[in-house]
């Protein structure tokens, strides 16, 4: 390496590691779920002075970082200078909008005028967070406590956030956000010891002595009734008395101040593409009836006999295809996990270290969430990744629909996916932690359909499951599209949905809620795995029978998740190396050079 090179590299390499600290320092939460220690006593601070320190702090990261050499680096770290590039920028580009300016893509932007929904908010990421921080040593509790008496100050910064929001005409749809005062009142029960917030304290190590768990528990208890409950209890009311009764009506972010700049700008945010809205529903109807015809023609298979509307009643009602009992159900996933890890060397020359498992959605979110969920581990700390499985109304949770989720949710989805970006040490760690949606979710989507080559799918209805899920993502494509740019109500994306998936209504409604509060979000799915299934396509065509798709799928995983563009030249450049050299590569683990 020239000696240019070698100074605009470590000029960069330093920035970045600066800035991350910098940034996680505003971002405490992140820090502590990707294992960096020295901030898990601390939340985020939301008030003006701190939302104005991170602007400023976003500007001199972009003036940092414009100040180094870019035409001196290799090409490697242009690649880390230009990705760390765009995610700035795209920030600043959200400012005007009210966005947080946090640059890094961790699934959706964070609007400060509505920074609390069903799927997002201080109620849910302090949950979250206290339960997954470090918890071995005396040192661990006093952070926890520190967290705890800490926690009523965010609180009353959120419900400030909200009401400038309100007051701006800024706010939430009213359907999707009518559970959230159930969520907050499920924190704080009367008995403070099964409130989820103190659920560190229930099962202390046995390394912490007698007294000190005597103290730590008694501490915990008053930060919870001095603090902790009368802080909530402000956000409830607030939520049931005000803030309610004046959300929007039309559930489209079109109808908020500039509403359709916000959700083009969130549309390219998601999908790292340069689509329109438009040619992203037409997309999508494309595929509805593509899988349609698909699904169609298996019905016949199975030997049902009605149309395919009472198909899709026969699968969302049969009682033959639900569980009765939540262990039951929780169970079946860890068989199925468990089932498809060994058969992953079958397709994958990389494999994480970092394990992980399957835990039922905890009990005070579960009506509001998804059916299941991906918690990422922390190599750093120890902390296994999670698979979380929704328990709420079991007469919702198809046995067909299971095993296209864990292979989305678990392995060779996320779990793989984000944990191999995790564990590539020459990465800077913006790439390890973080990445584009559209990868992360597209990934996840392509991973269901490898289900057949792990001996998965062997049942119709199972087979029925995976089309329903490429369906539902599919579906996103429209609904949202037509939720945010074309005028929909829920009524009509509800309908839309129903008319061509197995889903629940449960289910089904959830969704569409999702979709409301998180705009643009749920195009990353399909886009990315139409990438992904584009590429490998091409990529067996182009080499026929020196194609390997261990390799393949190697080369897409070993530098974390990219822009599409991005992981189309790279699926290209390896292609013209395996053409060149006559072979295709050995594989090796996360950190070597790219093939």
């Amino acid at each position: 390496m020239a000696r240019s090179e070698q100074s605009a590299t470590e000029a960069l390499r330093t920035y970045l590691a600066d800035d991350w600290k910098r940034w996680l320092a505003e971002y405490p939460e992140l820090a502590t779920s990707f294992g960096f220690p020295g901030l898990d006593d601390r939340w985020t601070d939301d008030s003006p002075a701190g939302i104005e320190r991170r602007k400023q702090h976003l500007a001199e990261s972009l003036a940092s970082l414009r100040r180094i050499d870019a035409g001196s680096l290799p090409a490697k770290e242009r690649t880390n200078y230009d990705l760390y590039r765009e995610l700035l920028e795209n920030a600043e580009r959200g400012l005007p909008f009210g966005l947080d300016p946090l640059p890094f893509h961790l699934g959706m932007p964070r609007c400060l005028l509505v920074p609390l929904n069903q799927m997002d908010g201080i109620h849910l990421t302090a949950s979250d967070t206290l339960e997954i921080q470090p918890r071995q040593r005396l040192a661990d509790y006093e952070n926890i406590l520190s967290r705890l008496n800490a926690l009523a100050e965010p609180v009353e910064q959120n419900l400030a956030l909200l009401e400038a929001g309100r007051r701006q005409g800024f706010t939430a749809h009213r359907v999707a956000i009518r559970g959230v005062p159930d969520q907050v009142r499920g924190l704080i029960p009367n008995d403070p010891m099964a409130s989820p917030l103190l659920h560190a304290f229930t099962d202390l190590p046995s390394r912490i002595g007698e007294s000190d768990r005597r103290r730590l528990v008694a501490e915990a208890k008053k930060a919870y009734s001095d603090r902790i409950v009368p802080a909530f209890e402000r956000l409830h009311e607030y939520l049931v008395s005000t803030y309610l009764p004046a959300c929007r009506e039309a559930p489209g972010v079109a109808a908020l101040p500039n509403g359709a700049a916000l959700y083009a700008h969130l549309v390219r945010w998601q999908t790292t593409t340069g689509m329109t809205p438009q040619e992203i529903h037409e997309v999508g109807l494309r595929e509805v009836r593509r899988l349609r015809s698909a699904m169609e023609e298996l019905m016949r298979k199975t030997g049902f006999a009605g149309t395919f509307p009472e198909f899709l009643q026969f699968l969302r009602t049969d009682e033959r295809f639900f569980f009765t009992n939540a262990d039951a159900l929780v169970d079946a996933y860890r068989v199925i996990a468990k089932k498809t890890d060994p058969n992953l060397s079958r397709l994958f020359g990389l494999l994480p270290r970092l394990p992980y498992g399957v835990l039922p959605v905890p009990e005070f979110r579960a009506e509001s969430s998804p059916t299941a969920y991906y918690m990422p581990g922390a190599p750093a700390t120890g902390r296994a990744g999670t698979f979380f499985a929704n328990t709420f109304a079991l007469h919702s949770r198809p046995r067909w629909e299971m095993e296209a989720l864990c292979l989305h949710e678990a392995v060779p989805g996320h779990h793989l996916q984000i944990t191999l970006a995790q564990e590539v040490e020459d990465l800077p760690d913006f790439r390890r932690y973080t990445g584009p949606t559209a990868f992360v979710e597209g990934w996840g989507l392509y991973a269901e359909s490898l289900g057949e080559e792990l001996g998965h799918y062997q049942d119709p209805y199972s087979k029925m499951g995976q089309y329903t899920y490429d369906m539902w993502r599919s579906i996103r494509l429209v609904v949202d599209t037509g939720i945010h740019a074309m005028g929909w109500t829920r009524d009509d994306a509800i309908g839309f949905f129903r008319e061509n998936a197995g889903k629940s209504d449960v289910d089904i409604a959830v969704e569409v809620d999702r979709y409301i509060v998180w705009p643009g979000q749920a195009l990353a799915y399909k886009m990315g795995q139409l990438k992904f299934r584009e590429m490998r396509t091409w990529a067996e065509q182009a080499l026929g029978d020196r194609f390997d798709v261990r390799r393949f799928h190697d080369c897409v995983l070993e530098e974390g998740a990219l822009p599409l563009g991005l992981l189309e030249s790279r699926v290209k450049t390896w292609v013209a190396r395996i053409q060149s050299a006559g072979s295709a590569p050995a594989s090796a683990r996360p950190g070597t050079p790219a093939p």
